[in-house]
């Protein structure tokens, strides 16, 4: 029987905060057989494909006022982690078609303005962005597209920089 820590990000999105972070360090803080109660204001799709590609499966429930809990169970077996473009393979992309600044952004717009450039890319063609974050939300929707990507945060931890190549 799975035992749930709660996780009330709630309070965290009414005042426009990003809550990756918290329910990051509540799932690094589970024990065998535990699992997370998240509680948010909108149904968390994107964080359903993030928690999958670290074992959790979901069920979730809408509460009054479309606020939505959402159990987070360890699955079974847990499937490969999240996959990351082999970095040799990232030698040989092509210098980026595109390049995009949008560390001045609020979320979502920068995934959004990802989003719409990786589709105008050309078989191949890549394009590189500037993050003040990691968007975990954005990589599974570009391998959902057939993207493939790499990225990491620069040596002074300020930005995140994001390559993201069209399937060929």
């Amino acid at each position: 029987m799975t035992h749930y820590i709660d996780v009330d990000v709630r309070p965290i999105l009414r005042s426009g905060g990003e809550p990756f972070s918290v329910i990051m360090a509540a799932l690094q803080g589970l024990e065998p057989g535990q699992g997370i109660r998240l509680y948010a204001t909108f149904k968390p799709l994107p964080l359903f494909a993030v928690m999958a590609e670290k074992g959790f499966a979901h069920s979730e429930r809408e509460l009054d006022g479309g606020q939505w809990e959402v159990l987070f169970t360890p699955a079974v077996t847990k499937p490969d982690q999240a996959a990351v473009a082999n970095p040799s393979a990232f030698e040989e992309w092509p210098e980026p078609a595109l390049k995009l600044d949008n560390r001045d952004l609020d979320p979502p717009e920068p995934m959004v303005r990802i989003l719409a450039a990786a589709d105008q890319l050309a078989p191949g063609e890549t394009l590189s962005a500037l993050l003040r974050r990691e968007p975990v939300f954005l990589f599974p929707q570009l391998e959902k597209r057939g993207f493939r990507w790499l990225g990491g945060f620069t040596p002074d931890g300020e930005t995140y920089e994001l390559t993201v190549r069209a399937p060929s």
